[in-house]
């Protein structure tokens, strides 16, 4: 299993996304607390759309939310990588860095690491800046954002989620590479 890994970190292997990574990830994406920042809680329908959406990414731009497994366990614990955002703003189409994994690995690093390993990826990809944004209320990943070297740009509304007041309100991040 190890040589499909795209790249690795000490700890987290990265690759893209395999029929088999369904069940785990539906999961983690079902979780009301890891989805707490976002619109719903996802279906396993919906969780099967993102992951076909981020292999159609990953076929086009070498790059995607990538599947991510603890290397000692070979577990799924989530996705961290780099997507591609359209939506209406100052600083769109850009690439961006996102996560989302399970409670069972929050609070020890796994995050941060995996998303420094992804930056430097970006960087292998000839990508010149990155950005990312987190509801102003999640500070976990405002933190992951510092600790990985990005720096604060600005809040915005965020126009997908007009429909969210409690979320809506956006910081947006950016690291130069």
């Amino acid at each position: 299993m190890g040589s499909s890994y795209l790249f690795t970190t000490e700890r987290l292997g990265f690759r893209t996304w395999q029929n088999f990574d369904l069940d785990d990830f539906a999961a983690i994406n079902a979780d009301p607390e890891v989805m707490h920042f976002f619109q719903k809680p996802y279906t396993r329908e919906e969780t099967q759309a993102m992951m076909d959406r981020m292999q159609r990414l990953y076929e086009e731009r070498g790059h995607c939310y990538f599947a991510v497994d603890l290397l000692e366990t070979k577990e799924l614990i989530g996705t961290i990588g780099l997507g591609w955002k359209t939506f209406e703003s100052d600083f769109t189409p850009c690439v961006d860095i996102g996560w989302r994994i399970g409670k069972k690995w929050w609070n020890q690093g796994l995050t941060s690491e995996g998303a420094k390993a992804c930056l430097d990826f970006a960087q292998q990809l000839k990508i010149k800046e990155v950005y990312s944004y987190a509801t102003g209320t999640n500070l976990a990943s405002v933190q992951v954002m510092k600790k990985i070297g990005m720096n604060f740009c600005y809040e915005f509304d965020y126009s997908e989620l007009k429909d969210y007041p409690q979320l809506r309100q956006c910081t947006l991040y950016k690291v130069v590479l």
